[in-house]
């Protein structure tokens, strides 16, 4: 079942990058913001609170397929993560730690 989790997860990236997050999260505010403030408009204009909520909706619909999968518009910087370290090789070789350590003084 992992060996097909990794395929997928090569086929179809899933993550986002923290630049990515920050765009997703600012667009989904102004998507919602300004299909809110058009509906209340609207629905004042028309005496109809009814439109003012499927305007709302459409926004908020519209929103979340554009900031929920993750499009690859959200993943232009990725990370650079460093390498795991392996302790049972470093602990195999002796003071390889102690080297790095500074001494303390009494």
């Amino acid at each position: 079942m992992a060996y097909i989790g990794e395929k997928l997860e090569q086929m179809f990236p899933t993550y986002l990058d923290y630049d990515g997050q920050r765009r997703a999260e600012r667009l989904f505010h102004v998507i919602v913001i300004l299909f809110g403030a058009v509906g209340l408009i609207w629905g004042y204009a028309i005496q109809q609170f009814s439109q003012t909520v499927y305007i709302l909706g459409a926004g908020f619909a519209l929103a979340a397929a554009l900031v929920l999968p993750p499009w690859p518009m959200y993943r232009l910087k990725p990370l650079n993560w460093q390498k795991p370290v392996d302790y049972e090789t470093q602990a195999a070789t002796p003071n390889s730690n102690e080297a790095k350590k500074p001494k303390k003084k009494k």
